[in-house]
């Protein structure tokens, strides 16, 4: 006898379930080598090649476009054929499996795999600082040129990975802040998941209060400087971001430290025996402006907002980039004012096509470098393409970047939690301290105080001393300056 079931006419149907893909494969990488294949020399942590396997969920500007387009517009150290090679033989793949053409479309949930021969770039080998240990926190003294995580051509060469070769396989490192890779100076690891979070909601809660240092190019103003400019993010495959009026609000107050004038020449100019440019080179250098700005700074700077690349941008737009900054103080890529004073510029894809060259045919040289007592042979020895290949997988190689490509000259020097429960800071980095027979500080002082510029809500002041802000709102005026001095 067979059941029936009744159904009632005025109840609506029922739906079926939805149904559900299981997630797609993952391949595993094929090796974790251990101990890490570190090697140190010349001065640098290098690490020898190795296969591994990149694994990546589809991202959202990914949905709906053909798979060799995104490699060759999304990831830029290795040319569109190798790419295609790479997909056509199997050594890129879709949901673990090989694809049947190039143009094989990228749907939402596909996990892309890409398998090579892993060479990564060296990093200093300067070990990391401990600033600060207890049960919960390592807070440390970041080197720079070290990115925070493995991220794009590095991996092993990473504070989280060098930390987990030093404490053991098992230990989990958890970064609670991020500095950029070039960037020096405190960060916060995190010993649990708890630390981790707590601290890092403190610093999403803004109520943690940075201090940074930075050497740029020329003699800063003495006056306090507030600089409202706003930040835009205009490559993200390149990082680059620059002063728009469009952008996202961005507030860094400054504060100068030093300056140190260049030495004096005899009779206090240049001799005709060692000004041997040419009459055409005299008249291209007296259009660059950055020329006429002699010496260099050491300033103290206080991020209010903490937009990507925010302290580079605006010591940019102020007319005093990082001087060994190999974007932002960049003469072949901004042009010889360097974009100062440059909120409405309209040659962003100019911009991101020669920026896109540095570090493959060409050297990404910062203006510090043009400097005639830096010698020839650190200009040369900087990173870029050999010419030569790997005997295993033909990847093109690098060599071995300079000692000037390790870093840039800003340094998080203090963080401090604004209820005052804890306070971190580190000594000033070796180029912030005056040259050898020169007097200067050695330590910052409270009359350098960036903090001074701000009430205790953290909002700028606009009397007794600090700056006051204007913003350009058109074409005419985008080369005034976007600060003006008291009185």
């Amino acid at each position: 006898m067979t059941a029936l079931t009744v159904l009632d006419p005025s109840q609506p149907p029922q739906e079926k379930p939805e149904y559900f893909e299981p997630p797609p494969a993952v391949i595993i990488t094929p090796s974790d080598p251990w101990p890490r294949p570190y090697y140190l020399e010349d001065g640098l942590r290098k690490v020898r090649p190795y296969h591994f396997t990149y694994n990546t969920y589809c991202k959202q500007r990914w949905r709906g476009r053909e798979l060799l387009d995104i490699f060759a517009t999304e990831f830029r150290d290795r040319p569109q054929d190798y790419y295609k090679d790479a997909i056509e033989c199997g050594n890129v793949v879709v949901n673990g499996r090989k694809v049947p053409s190039v143009r094989e479309i990228v749907n939402n949930g596909d996990i892309i795999s890409h398998t090579l021969h892993r060479h990564e770039p060296p990093v200093t080998a300067q070990p990391i600082g401990v600033v600060h240990e207890d049960n919960d926190m390592i807070v440390i003294n970041k080197p720079a040129g070290v990115p925070v995580h493995p991220a794009g051509r590095y991996n092993y060469n990473s504070i989280v990975e060098i930390m987990r070769a030093e404490r053991g396989h098992g230990w989990n490192p958890l970064p609670c802040n991020r500095l950029d890779r070039l960037t020096s100076g405190v960060m916060f690891i995190g010993k649990h998941p708890k630390a981790a979070e707590k601290l890092t909601d403190q610093i999403m809660a803004r109520t943690v209060k940075k201090e940074y240092v930075a050497r740029v190019i020329g003699e800063f103003p003495d006056e306090d400087i507030v600089c409202n400019q706003p930040v835009m993010q205009i490559s993200p495959k390149l990082g680059l971001n620059r002063a728009r009026a469009s952008g996202k609000d961005a507030r860094t107050n400054f504060k100068r430290m030093a300056y140190y004038p260049p030495k004096p020449r005899t009779n206090g100019t240049r001799s005709e025996a060692e000004d041997n440019r040419s009459e055409k080179e005299r008249t291209r250098d007296s259009k660059m402006s950055w020329k006429s700005k002699t010496g260099y700074s050491i300033v103290r700077c206080l991020p209010l907002t903490g937009r990507t690349h925010q302290l580079r941008v605006h010591l940019q737009f102020l007319g005093h980039p990082i001087s060994n900054d190999p974007i932002y103080c960049n003469q072949r890529v901004f042009g010889p004012s360097l974009a100062a004073g440059d909120a409405l510029s309209d040659y962003d894809e100019d911009i991101i096509s020669k920026l896109s060259k540095m570090g493959k045919s060409e050297v990404a040289e910062a203006m510090e470098y043009h400097d005639e007592m830096m010698e020839e042979y650190n200009k040369k020895k900087a990173e870029k393409l050999t010419g030569k290949t790997c005997e295993i997988c033909d990847t093109p190689l690098y060599s071995d970047p300079g000692s000037h490509e390790l870093g840039i000259y800003l340094h998080a020097r203090r963080y401090a939690c604004q209820d005052g429960k804890w306070d971190y800071e580190t000594p000033l980095p070796e180029w912030a301290l005056p040259p050898p027979g020169v007097d200067g500080p050695t330590a910052t002082t409270a009359e350098t105080d960036p903090m001074a510029l701000v009430d205790e809500d953290g909002k700028p002041k606009v009397d007794g001393g600090s700056c006051r802000s204007n913003i350009i709102d058109n074409q005419e005026e985008q080369l005034k300056p976007l600060w003006t001095m008291p009185g």
